[in-house]
């Protein structure tokens, strides 16, 4: 096969086209320049797409005696994943970027863009597993990310290649030594990879600018201070509030729902974040289609950890309620929820939707 090596300049990506390579396709390597402003990225390989990754990917390939190019896909970027990272922010939501990254970009404009070019699939260093059972968790639990290619549809998955998935992290970085890959020890990304300081209060304040609200008491309604922009929020937050009295009972307060309309920010007690039941929107399903009624499922609700036993049920649409078995803490609207089937040789995605609400 003619497989495209999405390239980011770290050690995962770099074993993943290597793998490829060995498997005997016809590999190309590309670094997607995702930035407008190249010069204002850190250093450091703090992100994704530090000014020095686009140079690392290129080494990596010319180990590797493949081809290499760097594609600019920085107005789509900032369309689809930084503009929508503002937008729901402002609408008092939770975006997870990466997600929206590999939905919009490296599965849809560059996947796109790809099979345009006579390429068969597009090749990353995600940790997840295809099979004839779908997508399925990795091997490597602390590194699984099927949560944020769960909103991928059959038809991109059925042009992905994920290679790492049956490995554990170590273990890539080893095999990355022996193959004089120098990336083999760099630091794994963690950081939102368009927000340079790190700072994303300070990054939303200044596309959004100040919207002044109230802090408000959820069990007494009674206004505790004030506050920006409700940008400056999510569910389930402590630290940064700007309360300076403590509660009556001496406990830490959270953030419990945010009401941008009226600038509102509802703080309260930490059970009072649990939520049993999860409306989302926009479901994408593992088999195209929705099933015909509800099933039995494990819902995540973040990237690592908050897992819990449910029962989805397709809505009118492609909405979905999902019932949890057990209480979650910290849902936000604007998170992904994905669900799962337990299987014996690993979770198999059925799907993922935008949650809207959680109660």
């Amino acid at each position: 096969m003619r497989v495209l090596a999405a390239m980011s300049g770290g050690v995962d990506s770099a074993v993943a086209a290597a793998r490829a390579v060995d498997a005997g396709h016809d590999v190309v390597g590309v670094h997607l320049a995702l930035s407008e402003t190249p010069a204002a990225l850190r250093g450091g390989s703090r992100g994704c797409c530090s000014k020095e990754d686009a140079g690392d990917a290129r080494r990596a390939a010319d180990v590797l005696g493949i081809p290499f190019y760097v594609w600019d896909f920085a107005a789509r970027f900032a369309e689809d994943v930084v503009e929508d990272f503002v937008a729901s922010y402002a609408a008092g939501e939770t975006p997870n970027p990466c997600l929206r990254c590999n939905e919009k970009i490296k599965f849809a404009a560059l996947l796109d863009r790809a099979l345009g070019l006579g390429f068969d699939a597009v090749c990353t260093g995600h940790y997840a597993r295809l099979g004839s059972g779908g997508l399925r968790r990795a091997v490597d639990a602390d590194k699984d990310q099927s949560y944020v290619l769960a909103v991928l549809t059959p038809r991109q998955l059925a042009h992905a290649m994920f290679p790492l998935g049956d490995t554990p992290k170590p273990a890539v970085r080893a095999e990355a030594a022996e193959r004089g890959l120098l990336v083999a020890d760099k630091p794994d990304s963690h950081d939102i990879c368009f927000i340079p300081s790190g700072d994303t209060r300070a990054f939303l304040g200044s596309r959004i600018g100040t919207r002044p609200g109230a802090l408000v008491d959820d069990a007494t309604g009674a206004e505790l201070g004030r506050h920006d922009g409700v940008h400056g929020f999510t569910v389930g937050q402590r630290k940064g509030l700007g309360i300076d009295a403590p509660a009556a009972d001496g406990r830490p307060r959270y953030v419990l729902g945010i009401e941008p309309v009226t600038g509102t920010v509802r703080v309260g007690p930490a059970e009072a974040l649990d939520v049993r039941a999860i409306d989302a929107a926009a479901a994408v399903w593992a088999t195209g289609t929705a099933p015909a009624g509800p099933v039995e499922c494990v819902a995540q609700v973040r990237a690592h950890g908050g897992l819990a036993a449910a029962v989805a049920a397709p809505g009118p649409g492609a909405s979905v309620r999902v019932e949890l078995r057990e209480p979650l803490r910290g849902v936000a609207p604007g998170q992904a929820v994905a669900l799962y089937r337990e299987d014996p040789a690993g979770d198999v995605v059925l799907g993922s939707a935008r949650i809207t609400t959680a109660r």
